[in-house]
């Protein structure tokens, strides 16, 4: 999993070491597994847990990982969206996007894809002809982020992050990488640019050690399991790869306002994956009416069926001719 990473975490900025509440662990929930688009497999990482403690957060899949023979590697057909963000974050790989608002380009691995939506438009995201003719590992995340009912219309939105653009860190004794893809950890920031206020975050935990990391209080908290094996909380609620952690608001504010978010690698992890490798996020609750059919996500089931409506008269775009 080699995703963005330094040879020596020690020559990196450091995130001081919080003193804070350290926010309760609600729930550890298991994602399942199927398939999407032309059948690629993915883990639901969010199947089941309530959306009010996703909220801004709509759904998050793991997508692989699974190593590709020649001629297997699988993409997604022409499809629409509407009314929110996807963050496409490749670990291992490669992937080509297009859509029909003029965005595209290739992520590979350590890449982030972030599009927005909005009023809509249509895309397709499938393996470039080399990877299919050689296979290949694949392995990465797709997240979805709502977009308050102020926002759901505005004009669609590209952003290519590379790799290189990600902001490392390390923790306060440098026994964890950190990837911040977007949002602020301890006055550093990274460069995906939200409409809705988050925090997301790759982790890589080495061996025993401990990640505490400062949390904004008005923010929700989730971690997903990579690879590996762990534990979240001071509580020590074990978790694993394909699992996800909810955490609770702190019992009680610190002075200076501040939330502690906690979690160990175990001292054993498995020979594939060196280190715990955990993604941690966290927003704003729109605290809204959220109606979701398919690709569509609104406020209202009058705004979903205006979107399918579009959808059917071609509203949303066009494909663009080959060549």
């Amino acid at each position: 999993m080699p995703a963005v990473t330094v040879e020596n975490p020690l020559t990196l900025p450091r995130v001081s070491a919080p003193g804070g509440q350290s926010r309760p662990v609600l729930g550890v929930s298991t994602a399942p597994s199927g398939f999407e688009g032309e059948g690629f497999p993915v883990r639901r990482a969010f199947a089941g847990i309530d959306y009010q403690h996703l909220d801004p957060f709509i759904m998050m899949d793991q997508m692989g990982e699974v190593e590709y023979a020649p001629g297997e590697p699988k993409g997604t057909p022409w499809h629409p969206h509407r009314g929110f963000e996807t963050v496409t974050y490749l670990i291992d790989g490669t992937f080509v996007h297009q859509d029909s608002h003029g965005g595209g380009g290739v992520i590979n691995g350590g890449d982030t894809q972030w599009m927005t939506a909005g009023s809509g438009l249509l895309h397709i995201e499938a393996p470039p002809e080399s990877l299919v003719t050689s296979g290949g590992l694949f392995h990465g995340l797709q997240l979805w982020v709502n977009l308050p009912r102020k926002d759901k219309m505005m004009p669609p939105r590209y952003q290519d992050i590379g790799g290189g653009q990600v902001k490392l860190l390390t923790s306060a004794d440098g026994g964890a990488l950190l990837r911040l893809i977007a949002g602020d950890i301890d006055g550093h920031r990274g460069p995906g640019a939200t409409h809705t206020p988050i925090t997301m975050i790759h982790a890589s935990v080495s061996p025993g050690a401990e990640l505490t990391l400062p949390w904004r209080p008005d923010f929700n908290a989730l971690a997903y399991g990579l690879a590996g094996r762990g534990t979240a909380g001071t509580e020590g609620r074990p978790f694993r790869m394909g699992q996800s952690v909810v955490f609770g608001p702190a019992g009680a504010r610190s002075k200076d306002g501040a939330d502690v978010l906690t979690i160990r690698a175990d001292t054993s992890q498995e020979s594939r994956s060196p280190n715990f490798e955990v993604v941690l996020l966290g927003g704003t609750p729109i605290r809204e009416p959220m109606m979701q059919y398919g690709p569509f996500v609104m406020n209202t089931r009058t705004e979903l069926a205006e979107a399918f409506e579009d959808f059917q008269a071609g509203r949303l775009g066009e494909i663009p001719t080959a060549g």
